[in-house]
């Protein structure tokens, strides 16, 4: 399934995604292994709470750190987390 900004995104189950201080970053848990996540990845994965949409997740993320233009970002690293089984679309 294609992502697109009317997706409504979330985490899959299996996956769980929290904050690890040790790791100082965001991981994905999941009962194989972990993935520890880069600054960005954990903001996107951060929102995708099987509510926002991907239009909604970009605005509040361009909010937060005050800039545009990162939707074309969001929607790849989304089909990306999709395709990797980490986010599933609602």
């Amino acid at each position: 399934m294609s992502v697109g900004i009317a997706s409504v995104p979330q985490i899959a189950p299996g996956f769980r995604l929290q904050w690890e201080p040790m790791q100082d970053a965001h991981v994905l848990l999941y009962p194989e292994g972990m993935v520890k996540l880069n600054a960005s990845a954990g903001e996107i994965l951060k929102r995708c709470d099987g509510a926002a949409n991907v239009a909604a997740i970009t605005a509040d993320i361009e909010r937060q750190f005050d800039t545009t233009g990162l939707g074309d970002d969001v929607l790849a690293f989304l089909d990306i987390a999709t395709r990797q089984g980490w986010v599933q679309i609602a």
